[in-house]
Order: C-alpha cells, then sequence, then structure tokens
C-alpha cells in the first residue's frame, strides 16, 4: 500500500489534467440509464461549482473582475468546477481579427484555475445575442436584423428575445453560410490555443440559444423545431470544426431554455462521441421573484424531461447554470434540498449561477460568506471515482453521505473525496480492502485507495459539537 500512496502522489492524483480528458466509454449510468463522465483512467467524475464571469467589463478591461480568489475561495468550500463564461464580442471586436490580449487573460484564468485544482468549461456567453441590442455575446458585425423592431425591456431582460430582430438574428446566425464559417473559425481559435491546457475539461458551444417564432406557433413547438431545425445542425458544424483543432476535449450543447418549463428536448443526435448535454435549470416564476412552491412539481417535471434525451443518446449530463436570484425566501432552503438531491440523481455535476462576492445572484458576501441557503450546495461527494459506482447518497437532514462502488478491477486506482469546511468536522469510514490517505477534521480532499476489484463503502458522518459523531 505504501508503494500505490507513494506512486499515485507522484503522478499528481489531483491534477486536473488526469480529468480533463473522456476515457475511450463510460464505465456505468445513472438509474435514468445516462452515462456518467469520465477521465482519461476511466474514473467517474463528479463536477460541482458555479459560473464565473465578468459582464461589467469590456475591450482593454475585459475580464479583469475575475481574480484568483475566485478559484481559491471554490476550492476551499470543496468545488472543483467553475464555468467560465468569455465572449465573441471581446474575442473578436472585428471580423477576422482577434484579441490577443483578451486570450493571454483567459489564459491567466485558465492558470488559477489550474493551480487550485478546478476544472473549468469555457463558456461562449450571449445574453439576448449581443451588444447590438445592449448585451454581451455575438458581436455587432455579425449581427442582422433585416430591419426589424426591437424595444429594450430593462425590468425583462429575458422578453427581449422575443423581440423581432433579435429572434431574425438568430435566424440569419443559423442559415447564413458566411456567419457559419465565422462562428466556426472563433471556436477553433479558442480550441487550437486551450486544447493543451490541463484545467480545461470542455467546451459549451453557446450559452442559451434562441430563435425565431413562427406565427400560430406556441413556445414548446417553436423550441423542438429551433432544436432540431438549426441547433442540431450547428451544433454538428461546430463538433467538426473543434475536432479540426481539438481531438479528445468534451463538447457540451445545450436546448433552449425553455427546457426549464419541463420542455422535452427536440435536438438531434449530435456526431460527436465525446459531448455532453447541459441544460440550464431554471423556473420562470421563481425567476420573477416568486417564492419555491413545492406543490407545483416543478422539478419532478424537470427531471422527467430532461432525461429522456440523454438516456437515448448516452450522453452525459452537466447543468450548466442553476440557482434563483431570491434565495431567502421562505421555501428556498427546501428548494435547495431538493433540487440538489435531483440533479445529482441524474447529472455528473452542475455550476450555480454565479461565484461573485455581493448580492443578487452572488453566492457569496463582499466577505466570502455564503448567502442564505446557498451553503446547501457544499455538500460531501467524490469527484473521480476510480471503479463502478454502486450508490452515492447524501442525506441533508444527517449531513452524512455514502459512496459504495467496485473498484476498477486493473490497477490500483484513487477515488477523491471532497469534504466542504465544517466547524464541528467530519468523520470518514471505509469498509472493504481500502485505505483512506489524508483525511481532514474539517474539511478538504482525502483519497481513498482500493485494491483492484474491491467492494467498498466510504461514510462520510459530521461530528457532534464535542467531536463525536451525532448521527449513527
Amino acid at each position: 500500500m505504501a508503494v500505490v500512496v507513494a506512486s499515485v502522489l507522484a503522478a499528481g492524483a489531483l491534477a486536473p489534467a488526469a480529468s480533463a480528458r473522456p476515457a475511450p466509454a463510460p464505465v456505468q449510468a445513472s438509474g435514468h440509464g445516462i452515462p456518467p463522465l469520465t477521465d482519461d483512467r476511466g474514473r467517474t467524475l463528479t463536477l460541482r461549482g458555479w459560473n464565473v464571469e465578468d459582464k461589467a467589463n469590456r475591450g482593454e478591461a475585459a475580464l479583469t473582475a475575475i481574480t484568483e480568489r475566485h478559484f481559491r475561495d471554490l476550492r476551499a468550500n470543496g468545488f472543483n468546477f467553475a464555468r467560465l463564461l468569455v465572449f465573441w464580442d471581446d474575442l473578436e471586436p472585428e471580423r477576422g481579427q482577434y484579441s490577443e490580449r483578451y486570450l493571454r487573460r483567459v489564459e491567466r484564468i485558465l492558470d488559477w484555475a489550474r493551480k487550485h485544482r478546478i476544472h473549468v468549461l469555457i463558456d461562449a456567453h450571449q445574453d439576448v445575442f449581443g451588444p447590438a441590442f445592449g448585451h454581451r455575446g455575438i458581436p455587432a458585425w455579425a449581427t442582422r436584423t433585416d430591419g426589424l423592431p426591437f424595444t429594450p425591456n430593462p425590468d425583462d431582460w429575458f422578453s427581449e428575445y422575443f423581440e423581432p430582430a433579435v429572434q431574425r438574428a438568430f435566424t440569419h446566425l443559423y442559415e447564413d453560410p458566411d456567419l457559419q464559417r465565422a462562428q466556426a473559425a472563433m471556436w477553433q481559435v479558442l480550441a487550437e490555443r486551450f486544447r493543451d491546457h490541463p484545467a480545461v475539461i470542455g467546451y459549451d458551444l453557446i450559452n442559451e440559444p434562441m430563435g425565431e417564432l413562427r406565427a400560430g406557433e406556441d413556445l414548446p413547438t417553436a423550441a423542438r423545431r429551433i432544436e432540431a431545425q438549426h441547433l442540431t445542425p450547428m451544433y454538428n458544424r461546430l463538433a467538426r470544426a473543434v475536432r479540426a483543432k481539438d481531438r479528445s476535449t468534451w463538447l457540451f450543447v445545450e436546448p433552449t431554455p425553455i427546457v426549464g418549463e419541463g420542455v422535452p428536448t427536440g435536438l438531434g443526435r449530435i456526431q460527436d462521441r465525446r459531448t455532453v448535454y447541459a441544460p440550464h435549470f431554471y423556473n420562470t416564476a421563481m425567476e420573477a421573484g416568486a417564492d419555491y412552491d413545492p406543490s407545483a412539481g416543478w422539478i419532478e417535471a424537470y427531471e422527467a424531461a430532461v432525461t429522456a434525451y440523454p438516456a437515448r443518446h448516452r450522453m452525459p449530463v452537466v447543468v450548466g447554470e442553476w440557482g434563483p436570484l431570491n434565495n431567502s425566501l421562505p421555501n428556498m432552503g427546501r428548494f435547495y434540498r431538493e433540487a440538489v438531491a435531483s440533479l445529482n440523481r441524474y447529472s455528473s455535476g452542475w455550476a450555480g449561477y454565479v461565484w461573485c462576492y455581493g448580492g443578487g445572484y452572488c453566492a457569496v458576501d463582499e466577505h466570502g460568506r455564503f448567502r442564505t441557503n446557498k451553503e446547501r450546495t457544499a455538500t460531501p461527494y467524490a469527484p473521480a471515482v476510480a471503479g463502478t459506482v454502486r450508490s452515492d447518497t447524501y442525506d441533508a437532514a444527517t449531513r452524512s453521505y455514502r459512496l459504495a462502488y467496485r473498484a476498477a478491477a486493473a490497477r490500483p486506482g484513487v477515488t477523491e473525496l471532497s469534504l466542504p469546511p465544517s466547524p464541528r468536522g467530519w468523520r470518514v469510514s471505509v469498509t472493504g480492502p481500502a485505505h483512506v490517505i489524508g483525511e481532514p477534521s474539517r474539511g478538504g480532499w482525502p483519497l481513498v485507495l482500493a485494491w483492484p476489484g474491491a467492494e467498498v463503502v466510504v461514510t462520510v458522518r459530521e461530528a457532534g459539537p464535542h467531536g463525536r459523531t451525532d448521527h449513527p
């Protein structure tokens, strides 16, 4: 065992590089028949984290609001994942002219992530298409409206997606050959630059894509048509473009945001075996300021709708954004508890919105303390499991975590645990021919080494106020 310990630590068992490239095939599936995300060792990955963004600055100041503190604090709170928002309008402000300054700033952020062992998903973000409509994303030079009207609505920015000019701009992006080539070229610049960076686990090809509704079409029907006729061909085009520069990094594809209403996607097959389904998890009423209504069955409807497509196409799931604005309303504690439990049933991970220091959607306040109920996202989990997972459960009521798995048969493997900070401390126990290394008392990242083929059960419990374990 001592030899194994020395060899795995020397190999950098916790380095993101080991998890940034997929294995040839998944090793097991969730209860919904959805395969897991895997690394180049075949380990099952779980990503837990937050979006990281700078929407306030652009041009020469772009990305300057993101600092090393973001990644240091993510890691210190037990998270291993960041979805990094990048903007095409900053990368290519003039057609064919890519900003080297912007690329260097992205690289600096990725270096911070690597230092703190955070996996990064590079997200080509857009809100209401882009700067032509007062937002960020697709450059003004790539925005074509055919003279259709646009009326801003600062009190409900999402409604601007349904303005005629915005909808027509999406149609041109999907259909015009020169814009198709420009979008593919932008992704090739990113893929060629960052394909070998060990922090990068994937590319999110476009954030919350929308499209143009036809006369008499209701929203669910329009969403399924846009996904089938526009998004599926676009994703396949972009996949081919990326693969010309980067053959292995995971590609993340999103449906329209209408999936948040429990509408099954109309996406077709993406012709790439290293693709992740990456829906968002937002409820319209809650986004408008309403409290969570447990009797409405929204979480159950969303889970049923969102799992059919990845199960059919054998794709892992990572939810790219979620989390309400008004997180301190009376039912929000229950929402976070039920939402995390649901996400963990079918996904390989998630990124909350958003890791920033302040109010609104921010996860933490200016002092880095979790805002009300958001601490419920920081629970024990296994970032990487070297084997086939039998069960993986967290009980919020008792603050206890249980992982059962069959260790890989080929060689001794390293399973990683993440324990968030706890003033009461954690107790880690293991049954089976396995050994825990670096067990912390307050929080941290212990390892479990198991003999090949062993059946292993890992139990994590929060200790009582005097160091004892309160819950059997």
